[in-house]
């Protein structure tokens, strides 16, 4: 083991915007590594950061949103959430889709950080923002994208956490942050007996 290594950033020699799409932007990379070696194709996408909120509601169901994912070709059980909103907080952006998504309509002060994770650091600039909201109601609607169609469940807390452990919730970002609420909060997930 190197103990005390330094390790340093690569340097940016030039950028090149290689996207397909607007919808998928890809950037190719010229860096020096701190070693001297210059990597002329070092691509990667910088997608733009998303938000998740993991909401309870009062009898301590956790709210899932069930829904196609193209990219995958399968419907898929995650928390609310996506990307952030051009000109928007993270926060704002949590509270958006939580509320076009599921039609629960909540304040920046209910929300409760779980903190960030990133899914793919050596692909995607990417950074997903989590947050747990306590005593979620449905007291609006769903105001869904033109490409979203969207069922929302609601299940208790233990049992969204064995789903999460049986892999009926995998998407990444879900599981982080069910996971991370579990340890936080381990009496509403059923663990504070054990």
């Amino acid at each position: 083991m190197q103990a005390d290594k330094d390790i340093q950033k690569w340097t940016l020699i030039n950028e090149q915007d290689v996207s397909p799409s607007p919808w998928f932007p890809v950037l190719k990379h010229t860096v020096k590594l701190a070693n001297g070696n210059i990597i002329d194709d070092y691509y990667f996408s910088p997608l733009g950061d998303v938000v998740q909120v993991l909401a309870i509601t009062k009898n301590n169901e956790v709210v899932l949103v069930k829904q196609y994912k193209h990219a995958l070709g399968e419907i898929l059980l995650e928390l609310p959430g996506g990307m952030q909103q051009k000109n928007k907080s993270v926060i704002q952006s949590a509270l958006n889709e939580l509320e076009e998504e599921t039609g629960i309509k909540a304040s920046a002060d209910q929300l409760i950080s779980l903190g960030k994770v990133a899914n793919n650091p050596t692909k995607l600039k990417q950074v997903t923002y989590g947050f747990i909201l306590f005593n979620a109601e449905f007291n609006t609607v769903q105001k869904l994208d033109a490409t979203e169609d969207i069922q929302v469940l609601t299940v208790p807390a233990p049992e969204v956490l064995k789903m999460a452990i049986n892999n009926e919730i995998y998407v990444t970002d879900s599981l982080n942050f069910i996971l991370k609420a579990a340890l936080a909060y381990p009496d509403i997930f059923g663990l504070a007996s054990r």
